[in-house]
């Protein structure tokens, strides 16, 4: 059975096409060429150079993970031609890659013959893309880059011991990006800041039980209702919003009070992960479902993680980015038809 399955800002990536832990999955971060591939067989999926990152992230001692299920996704760009040859064809997509919840492997790949190139590139913050370049595409033809990934996915629960867990005193350079302002969420906004101040703060409260009132604070005034996107303030203002609107809104509250804190994009829905050290100074992230099932600490989800965080520089967009869309730039007199794949092949 197959089914598309996609985040709901998905109509970003439309325009996109329009206008013209952060770990590799198993391809080597190099350029591979029509040529290379036709000397060493990279379009084989047994290929050496799709061996498993050995830096795939260890998984947190705090976190029982049970439950592991497998699931195959095809994920890529099929390109059909119109009237009239494409000179060249630049695309760029989000692929899924390894967390300590998840493991991902390369299983299969697809590459049409007018695929002059294609690597990958990790995006600071927590998302990796795939590109490709096809140069000289004669009119009228189908020219795909389609990659398999195998997809193991588990549940997590039991958080175990939370009092000694503490807020952290001092972050590393890429974590940073957590504490500060992104698209859609502005921890400095002064009404952010104003709710922030108004939790309680007891000597006998911990980090976590502190985190766990605002968790608590935004499911009970903001009410989840569908609708277009918007900030964390205005979801404030509005007292209602989606899972990105409940999701963004917990994460600028957690930044205001110097908790690190991102968004986990899976199809169709996000929710945040908020981060506590421990006493030797470890960092542990914890998600928490803020649309939906109360779930504080644990997570009872098999989609798979696309991406974590919130703020993306991509080369190819001016401006900073929530989620990493897919992209596509075309030089041709004839637009081709261009479409990205993200599909559900099979499951366990």
């Amino acid at each position: 059975m197959k089914s598309s399955i996609d985040p709901r800002r998905q109509s970003d990536a439309r325009r996109s096409m329009a206008r013209d832990d952060r770990r590799s999955f198993p391809i080597a971060p190099l350029s591979i060429t029509r040529r290379t591939m036709l000397l060493s067989g990279a379009a084989c999926c047994a290929s050496p150079l799709l061996a498993q990152d050995s830096s795939s992230p260890v998984a947190d001692t705090r976190l029982e993970y049970v439950g592991p299920e497998k699931q195959l996704w095809q994920v890529g760009v099929k390109v059909m031609t119109a009237g009239s040859s494409c000179e060249e064809i630049f695309a760029t997509f989000p692929v899924p890659t390894d967390w300590p919840e998840q493991t991902v492997q390369l299983v299969d790949q697809q590459i049409s013959r007018y695929v002059d190139r294609w690597d990958t590139r990790d995006l600071f913050g927590g998302a990796k893309q795939v590109r490709v370049r096809m140069v000289n595409v004669p009119a009228n033809t189908a020219s795909d880059a389609l990659f398999t990934f195998e997809v193991t996915k588990t549940r997590i629960q039991g958080v175990g011991e939370t009092s000694d867990l503490v807020v952290p005193q001092k972050v590393e350079r890429e974590e940073r990006v957590f504490l500060g302002s992104s698209p859609y969420i502005d921890p400095r906004h002064g009404k952010i800041r104003k709710i922030a101040a108004e939790f309680e703060s007891t000597p006998d409260q911990t980090p976590w039980q502190q985190v766990e009132q605002i968790y608590d604070w935004v499911r009970e005034h903001v009410e989840y209702r569908e609708g277009d996107i918007k900030s964390a303030v205005e979801a404030l203002d509005d007292g209602h919003g989606d899972c990105e609107e409940l999701t963004s809104l917990f994460v600028a509250l957690c930044r205001a009070k110097k908790i690190p804190a991102r968004m986990v994009w899976i199809p169709g829905h996000c929710y945040p992960e908020f981060m506590l050290h421990d006493p030797e100074g470890v960092p542990h992230w914890f998600p928490c479902q803020a649309a939906g099932t109360r779930q504080f600490g644990e997570m009872d989800e098999y989609k798979p993680i696309l991406q974590k965080g919130d703020r993306f520089k991509v080369p190819e967009q001016k401006a900073l980015q929530r989620y990493v869309a897919e992209f596509c730039k075309v030089k041709a007199r004839s637009k081709p038809d261009v479409t990205f794949v993200r599909e559900l092949t099979d499951s366990e």
